[in-house]
């Protein structure tokens, strides 16, 4: 087996299987690392994944580039074509007719993007040293020495760390992360509405936190609901019936009557960010880099972002036959990327507060500063272009 690469990515998620085919086509030997085997060719009869993302046009460019996307289109995705956003006090609604588009976006199940782009990789230059796992790591100024469970010694010039928020590789290159406790759990679950969606994303802030639904293909609506722990706990203790009937209350019934399809399922809210998105001879991408809290569907986005900025920054350096794993390249990417993500998490941590402020009066300013901006024309059209990336 092949010992010596260009670059090893540690991480066969969607952004790091995205990472590994993008510095593949871009002539670099690659080598692909993780704990799981790529996953097979997506099944039509495969349940639906409670995992879903509202994918970006940039981000849909970006898996069209890598080949990706006629597979994601053949599998099943959901175009969202119109998406509103409200309070008790007043509420933005977006249409991709705005803006000339044919939809605002897709959503689509995590499993569908990981298979189409897992199929890529089967067909590429891409080593895929799966299963296996990544016990020891050096960083050395000539390079990095990756020790795996099962195929033993590596050598690469660079390490992309893709493997998630608690990425073992980030923390074995000492690289720390600012946490952002946002006090609050999101259950997520698929349900069934009286109403059709009409390809329309909606989210409803609540004084605890936004609901979100998202269109699903085959009629029914994955929700994200963002809310304290206790009451989180106590909607997963409800039966079926009554936690629809706290849902369809929670929507101000605009689907009509709601009911569960599955199980709901909770997990705590925290966004994080890396003290530093690279390190000697190794790179942060995706949610080993950073978190944000879901309320804007932006996670996997921004880490295709950060997938784009690192193939672009590192074809210039080929093109200039400058070390991948060089400091000054990697530091080119850390300046396009990391003040961006920081801002998000910011930006979307503050939205979360301001909608759950209590104090007075904010409410009836806020309702009043959504009616202004969805009357607003140009600006909210330029809102819209750039959320689509």
């Amino acid at each position: 087996m092949k010992k010596d690469f260009d670059i090893a990515v540690v991480g066969a998620g969607p952004v790091g299987a995205a990472a590994a085919l993008g510095l593949a086509e871009g002539g670099y030997s690659v080598a692909l690392v993780d704990a799981q085997v790529l996953r097979l060719p997506f099944q039509p009869d495969e349940p639906y994944d409670l995992r879903v993302f509202a994918v970006s046009r940039a981000s849909q460019r970006l898996l069209e580039r890598l080949g990706a996307w006629e597979g994601v289109a053949a599998a099943r995705l959901s175009p969202y074509r119109h998406m509103t956003v409200w309070d008790a006090h007043g509420g933005v609604d977006f249409d991709a007719a705005d803006v000339a588009e044919p939809d605002l976006g897709h959503i689509i199940e995590n499993h569908v993007i990981q298979a189409a782009l897992h199929e890529r990789l089967q067909a590429s230059a891409v080593e895929c040293l799966v299963p296996d796992r990544l016990e020891r790591l050096t960083l050395e100024d000539s390079g990095a020495i990756l020790g795996l469970a099962e195929a033993g010694r590596i050598r690469a010039r660079l390490v992309v760390a893709a493997d998630g928020a608690a990425s073992p590789t980030r923390a074995m290159a000492g690289i720390g992360v600012t946490p952002v406790d946002h006090e609050q759990m999101a259950l997520v679950a698929h349900i069934r509405s009286e109403r059709p969606h009409q390809e329309t994303a909606r989210q409803r802030f609540l004084e605890t936190g936004p609901l979100a639904f998202l269109p699903l293909s085959d009629g029914r609506s994955s929700i994200v609901w963002s809310t304290t722990p206790a009451e989180a706990e106590r909607l997963q203790s409800l039966s079926a019936e009554a936690f629809g009937r706290a849902l369809t209350l929670a929507s101000d019934g605009v689907l009509g009557e709601v009911r569960p399809d599955t199980e709901p399922v909770a997990f705590p809210l925290c966004s994080r960010h890396a003290d530093s998105y690279i390190g000697n001879r190794l790179v942060l991408v995706g949610d080993a880099a950073h978190t944000v809290h879901p309320l804007a569907g932006l996670g996997m986005n921004l880490g295709l972002k950060d997938v784009s900025e690192l193939l672009k920054v590192l074809e210039r350096a080929r093109e200039r036959g400058n070390d991948p794993g060089e400091r000054p390249v990697l530091r080119r990417y850390e300046r396009a990327r990391a003040p961006d993500n920081r801002f998000m998490l910011h930006t979307l941590d503050s939205i979360n507060r301001l909608f759950r402020s209590e104090t007075p009066g904010v409410d009836l300013v806020r309702g009043w500063g959504m009616r202004l901006f969805d009357r607003s024309g140009p600006i909210k059209r330029e809102v819209i272009r750039r959320a689509m990336g």
